[in-house]
């Protein structure tokens, strides 16, 4: 799995000072119902430093304007509040697709949910990934998401378990996924599956409190 090495992570922390203090609306001690989403974003992106692919993400994500549509802080496990588009979206696409989630699943551990179909098993040639930052400790990192299981139907993938620390949690999904759904058997299709790669192109973006 990548991570941000320590010296990264500090530097980032350090980067990102001007806006730790803002980002909890309410008592630092108790459970914020709300953020600053532009001081949360600003110290996702300084996480993301050295990793290109993360720091394009955050960079969409930005540009889209969805930040500021967001609510309250979620809890585990609620989705993210703002949504991922894609190429493909819902249906023909691009447009909106699926969503980041916090699960409390032997642990704590990010995923994603989204259609068309189901998440196919094998994800060969794709790869999810979630950037977060610990805004309470400055942990922060990296993780790809790839546990899933096709029977019964799993509509879920999923990271490892992790241990983020206590407090709130700002996280953005972003990468490529793949889905298949049932059709009939022929020569274009021997298995019965038809698969679609859907490639994000804003990520999914929230911050939950663990």
């Amino acid at each position: 799995m990548e991570r941000l090495s320590v010296t990264r992570r500090l530097a980032s922390v350090l980067a990102a000072t001007a806006v730790v203090a803002s980002v909890f609306a309410g008592n630092a001690g108790a459970e914020p119902a709300s953020v600053d989403w532009a001081g949360a974003v600003q110290q996702l992106r300084a996480a993301a430093a050295g990793n290109p692919a993360a720091e394009q993400a955050v960079d969409r994500l930005v540009a889209s304007g969805q930040v500021r549509k967001a609510g309250q802080v979620a809890l585990p496990a609620q989705p993210f509040q703002i949504p991922a588009q894609s190429d493909i979206g819902r249906g023909d696409g691009p447009g909106v697709y699926g969503s980041g989630i916090a699960l409390g699943l032997d642990g704590f551990r990010f995923g994603f949910f989204g259609g068309p179909g189901t998440i196919a098993p094998n994800q060969g040639g794709a790869k999810l990934e979630v950037l977060w930052i610990n805004v309470s400790t400055g942990q922060s990192g990296t993780e790809v998401l790839y546990e899933h299981q096709d029977v019964p139907v799993d509509t879920t993938i999923r990271t490892r378990p992790l241990n983020p620390g206590g407090g709130m949690i700002v996280a953005a999904v972003y990468g490529s996924l793949w889905h298949r759904w049932s059709v009939p058997v022929s020569d274009a299709n021997p298995d019965g599956y038809q698969y679609q790669l859907g490639t994000i192109s804003v990520p999914s973006f929230g911050a939950v409190y663990n």
